[in-house]
């Protein structure tokens, strides 16, 4: 307890923060992992990482989820969003898409102070509203990392912190298509977040989602659906 106050005292002067006091039982309660097990979906959710090399964007992927009109959730940078202007317009026309953000830079936000991680949080969620009018509550730390402090921040910014249950490993290049669906297929259960990457890095990606969405899905009774939609989710009706 003493360390959660002192933490809140840190914060509040770093940030002036006025909202209500931070006290997760555990440090972590604010971290979303996974929807309800009661929940007949599984959301599917691609990271857009700036890459150094290529174009940064899986259009193959992308066509497939449009085609096949395939809910799915990702997460910006701000960095791919100044290179990907078209490609966050086109994304955000999508209905059955959502967006939410995933640090300015990609940095790692451990090595931050507070002040330093709410510039990184903040600066793509202001992008997306000055910039696309748009409103993006959800957020996903790069790398996955996080502490006390970042969980603290994104709560005092009004932002949903979602991680995942389930990580794919798409980005590994030594990894087969087959590999990554035996290992996500494994794991998959209702209520389920898996991470993917839409940037590019996922070489399998693609046929891996394919597989999930007409094989692997339906024969457990499972439909994609986007983070909001998942968090909201009614249980599944018994017969």
């Amino acid at each position: 307890m003493r360390r959660e106050v002192l933490l809140r005292l840190l914060l509040g002067l770093l940030l002036g923060a006025t909202t209500e006091p931070f006290a997760p039982r555990d440090g972590l309660a604010q971290v979303i992992k996974s929807g309800s097990p009661t929940c007949p979906g599984v959301a599917l959710t691609f990271d857009l990482c700036p890459v150094r090399k290529g174009s940064g964007y899986d259009q193959p992927l992308i066509d497939y989820l449009i085609k096949h009109r395939i809910p799915a959730t990702f997460f910006m940078s701000g960095k791919w969003m100044v290179k990907h202007e078209p490609e966050v317009e086109h994304l955000l026309g999508m209905g059955f898409f959502e967006v939410g953000t995933h640090g300015e830079v990609h940095a790692h936000l451990p090595m931050h102070d507070a002040d330093e991680q709410r510039g990184e949080i903040l600066g793509p969620v202001k992008l997306l509203q000055e910039h696309y009018a748009h409103e993006a509550i959800l957020f996903r730390p790069p790398y996955g990392e996080y502490n006390d402090v970042t969980v603290a921040v994104v709560k005092m910014l009004g932002l949903r912190f979602i991680q995942w249950n389930i990580e794919s490993g798409d980005p590994d290049p030594t990894l087969s298509a087959e590999q990554i669906l035996t290992g996500v297929a494994a794991r998959a259960k209702p209520g389920s977040i898996i991470v993917f990457h839409a940037n590019g890095k996922g070489k399998q990606t693609r046929r891996v989602v394919e597989q999930l969405a007409t094989d692997v899905l339906p024969r457990r009774g499972l439909q994609p659906m986007m983070v909001s939609e998942l968090l909201t989710c009614k249980p599944r009706a018994h017969d």
